[in-house]
């Protein structure tokens, strides 16, 4: 994506999801407590690398996209009906407010990739808030909710440390 003054700045999103850095581990071991709510597990879900490129400077940054799956809560049928409704009527227009920010929405084959909710709606997790959702490929999506059962139920490999970078430097 061109960005003013010239330059070019780029978006890559690797998907996991694999289990926590103990760097990882720490920030949403913290966030729980912070919160008054202690932690179950901690689920790597994503690992963003944007990168800039102009003229005179190179520059990059990384970071890891977590799911802390604190001991939330859980919303009853009509809430979780409520928030998920929120997000369907907000949905084309955050996709349009994403295409301006990072560029556009990713897809596959002509299908957008899903919104997945980082703390999932049923667990209290805001329908519209930009830090989160993420574009997720279906397939990958699908396979979350499963994950997400195991993480918040405390169970492994959800509550042990990865690897710092899931995929090499």
């Amino acid at each position: 994506m061109a960005v003013p003054g010239g330059g070019q700045f780029r978006t890559v999103v690797y998907y996991g999801p694999w289990q926590c850095s103990s760097q990882l581990m720490a920030y949403c071991r913290e966030k729980c407590a912070g919160s008054g709510f202690a932690l179950q597990g901690c689920m790597w879900l994503a690992d963003v690398k944007m990168d800039f490129e102009g003229t005179v400077v190179r520059a990059g940054s990384r970071f890891g996209m977590t799911n802390c799956c604190c001991n939330y809560g859980t919303l009853s049928p009509a809430q979780n009906k409520a928030a998920r409704d929120k997000w369907d009527d907000s949905r084309p227009e955050f996709r349009e407010q994403w295409a301006k920010r990072f560029g556009a929405w990713p897809s596959e084959n002509g299908n957008p990739y899903e919104g997945h909710h980082i703390r999932d709606l049923w667990h209290g997790g805001n329908p519209t808030d930009w830090d989160n959702i993420l574009p997720f490929p279906k397939d990958i999506h699908q396979t979350l909710f499963k994950l997400y059962n195991q993480c918040y139920a405390n169970s492994p490999p959800w509550t042990s440390v990865g690897t710092d970078y899931p995929y090499g430097e």
